[in-house]
């Protein structure tokens, strides 16, 4: 009897775990162009003498030329030029006589800051910046009546205490400057649009992205680097219309994950209908005698023709000579990616053919027939496979998406699946495994 566990359409839609990646490349020169554009001018204003920190000092702060970023694997150092203006208050006593009031003064220091880069489940930047030194490019002094009044001090005070307000600065921009999540998400849609492998099979590649996971952000020769990958279920469609888009879904929570591997797998279909099996089977066995017990009994094959049960192929073969009728044997089909064919293994009599054939033809198993018909069941389909490889590596040499978004990849090994019998072919599916990134420009750049 015929049985099938699989249909066409089964197998075309069957789906495979893979990981997209997508590069991110950010230069640092780039940050630091939009820092300074971000960053201008007047950073800090106390306009107060009488404050929380009770210093009887007023204060401005400017940048007064570009900060200097340097990004060093997980970290930023900022190096800030400011031109400070302090008011301060004094009260001196020259010769006996008290003189008090407030004197201005300006003086520069350079501050170097250091930023730690972190990515949040939620796609959020996250930088911790804290003051790491400073330096005096030109020192605070008052003089009154002639008495130079030491402020050092508490200008250096002021400024510990309102550092804060400058590392502030710098993580809003460095967060709101690395903005992955909107990216992501294009890519993350992006992956789920089909791409036409080879428009002379009408193979589709479909992704079903799961989820994502990435690489700690880290910055090498100024660029800051990460690796996205998309892990998602590939099939390989066989289709004369695009195949339909899922509906779209949110962007799932971040991995961090210290690599993302690069497995991904194309499924490569070829198929042999069973009447051309048959007809290919049948020209192998044409005018051939098979001899038994020294050519006491001799058997010819006349016809063959095939069909599935479950995972097996049978194989209803006709025979004339010392027994004449029709015989059935059973074998499980298999792709030998050495040979590059179709071949079977354990290639046996059906139970009910056994049971005949001992009550009247018993020489024909001592004959090991079944063997010898094993030997020759042999179908080349590498043929079909290496022009589906060799087609969709072009596909995939340099695929534009849209504008801006280019497939890029490269396949290498190929490692056998399964042969799959439906109700009218036989199925040869193997993977050709490989690596292929989505490269996005917005992830190239802020």
């Amino acid at each position: 009897m015929e049985e099938y566990k699989y249909s066409d359409k089964e197998i075309q839609n069957e789906k495979h775990l893979s990981v997209l990646n997508v590069p991110v490349e950010v230069p640092v020169a780039e940050i630091e162009k939009q820092i300074n554009n971000q960053i201008k001018g007047l950073i800090y204003d106390d306009n107060s003498y009488e404050d929380d920190n009770n210093d009887n000092l007023k204060a401005k702060v400017w940048k007064i030329s570009p900060i200097k970023v340097v990004a060093i694997d997980s970290s930023f150092l900022f190096e800030v030029p400011l031109k400070i203006w302090v008011s301060a208050g004094y009260k001196v006593s020259p010769l006996g006589m008290t003189m008090s009031g407030y004197k201005d003064t300006e003086f520069s220091i350079r501050i170097r800051l250091i930023s730690k880069i972190g990515i949040t489940p939620s796609w959020q930047i996250k930088s911790d910046t804290y003051v790491d030194s400073y330096d005096w490019i030109s020192e605070p002094s008052i003089r009154v009546a002639g008495i130079n009044i030491p402020i050092k001090g508490m200008v250096s005070r002021m400024l510990s205490k309102n550092f804060d307000k400058i590392t502030d600065a710098i993580d809003q921009q460095v967060s709101s400057n690395l903005e992955l999540k909107k990216n992501a998400e294009v890519a993350w849609n992006l992956a789920r649009q089909p791409v036409m492998l080879a428009q002379e099979y009408d193979t589709w590649l479909v992704i079903v992205p799961t989820g994502v996971e990435m690489t700690p952000l880290l910055a090498k020769n100024n660029i800051l680097r990460s690796v996205i990958g998309i892990k998602g279920y590939t099939q390989t469609v066989t289709s004369a219309m695009k195949p339909a888009v899922a509906p779209a879904q949110k962007l799932p929570d971040l991995r961090i994950v210290e690599k993302v591997q690069d497995d991904f797998k194309i499924g490569l279909i070829s198929l042999v209908s069973y009447e051309d099996a048959a007809r290919l089977a049948t020209r192998q066995f044409a005018g051939e005698k098979f001899s038994f017990l020294g050519g006491q009994y001799h058997v010819e094959v006349t016809s063959i023709d095939m069909y599935g049960q479950n995972d097996r192929l049978v194989i209803k073969a006709g025979l004339k000579g010392s027994i004449s009728g029709d015989i059935y044997l059973k074998g499980i089909p298999y792709y030998d990616p050495a040979t590059q064919q179709l071949s079977l293994k354990g290639l046996d009599y059906d139970l009910d053919t056994r049971n005949t054939i001992v009550r009247t033809a018993g020489w024909l198993l001592q004959g090991q027939f079944s063997r010898m018909m094993e030997k020759k069941m042999i179908f080349p389909v590498g043929g079909q496979i290496a022009d589906a490889k060799s087609t969709i590596q072009k596909t995939l040499a340099n695929y534009k998406v849209t504008e801006g978004v280019v497939v890029k990849g490269i396949l290498s090994d190929i490692v056998p699946d399964k042969v799959y019998l439906t109700p009218k072919h036989l199925y040869s599916v193997v993977f050709a495994t490989g690596k292929v990134n989505l490269k996005v420009d917005g992830l190239k750049g802020i």
